[in-house]
């Protein structure tokens, strides 16, 4: 972890309230990981008083990128930010996606629920690169929470869409998209951001099927790194299910280890 306390913005783009901006740090940047994210100070000023963790989006050179929807008073004043103004950075943070060893040759299915698709782009990329097929399942209420849609295919990524209200691609959740295209021909690993319902759902699926499944976990942050114990997740590994912290051990964990609201 680094702290880096004047990150430049050196791009800020937006999609209604999804917005992205590329920050220039490079030393976070030569050792950020697809699944890691970074803990932001949105304010010198004491309200807010903690740090916003966001999910990293990209690697560009010495800069990384975050993409995120406002949904609070820090991302809302995350969302104000200007080119050429300096953001306090701490990361990157976490433990990412493990890739394994070999993905050469393999199949890949990347499920993203909304602002869930966040830390995928940085996955597909990664897993591209290293010779992976990878196929990109994105959901959302309504075509205007598509926005990563078009980066996706401009990148070379091979993208298949569905909208609750059916304003673009397959009408339904996601998890519909999902097993229509686990039907077609099932992949060998599956990676999974989004609402805690749709990872649920397509956790069960991955199990019933016998699919690896590896799944970001979003929660509140207090430090983020392991200090405060403010985000935690009952997670079984061997022992039943402890509380393990998903700013430490996480955010990324097997599917088959989460124990989620309501499991015994």
């Amino acid at each position: 972890m680094r702290q880096d306390p004047a990150a430049r913005i050196t791009l800020h783009r937006n999609w209604d309230d999804y917005h992205l901006l590329r920050l220039e740090t490079p030393d976070i940047a030569a050792e950020a990981k697809p699944g890691q994210f970074l803990m932001i100070r949105i304010s010198d000023a004491l309200d807010p008083l903690l740090r916003r963790p966001i999910s990293l989006h990209a690697r560009e050179g010495g800069a990384v990128e975050i993409f995120f929807q406002v949904a609070g008073r820090g991302t809302a004043l995350l969302a104000q930010k200007k080119e050429g103004e300096a953001l306090d950075i701490l990361g990157p943070l976490g433990r990412g996606f493990d890739l394994g060893t070999d993905v050469q040759g393999k199949t890949a299915f990347l499920v993203g629920g909304g602002r869930g698709i966040a830390p995928l782009f940085f996955l597909s990329r990664e897993l591209r690169t290293r010779g992976a097929k990878v196929k990109i399942l994105y959901g959302g209420k309504s075509l205007r929470d598509l926005p990563a849609r078009e980066r996706f295919l401009r990148d070379g990524a091979d993208i298949a869409c569905a909208t609750d209200d059916g304003s673009f691609g397959r009408a339904g959740f996601v998890t519909g998209l999902l097993e229509a295209e686990i039907g077609n021909a099932a992949p060998d690993l599956l990676f999974v951001c989004g609402p805690d319902p749709m990872m649920r759902a397509t956790a069960r699926i991955a199990q019933a099927r016998g699919i690896p499944a590896q799944i970001s976990l979003e929660s509140v942050m207090g430090c983020g790194f392991g200090a405060c114990w403010g985000c935690v997740k009952r997670i079984a590994r061997g022992d039943g299910g402890r509380w393990r912290k998903i700013c430490e051990d996480g955010p990324v964990f097997l599917a088959d280890e989460i124990l989620w609201d309501g499991d015994a």
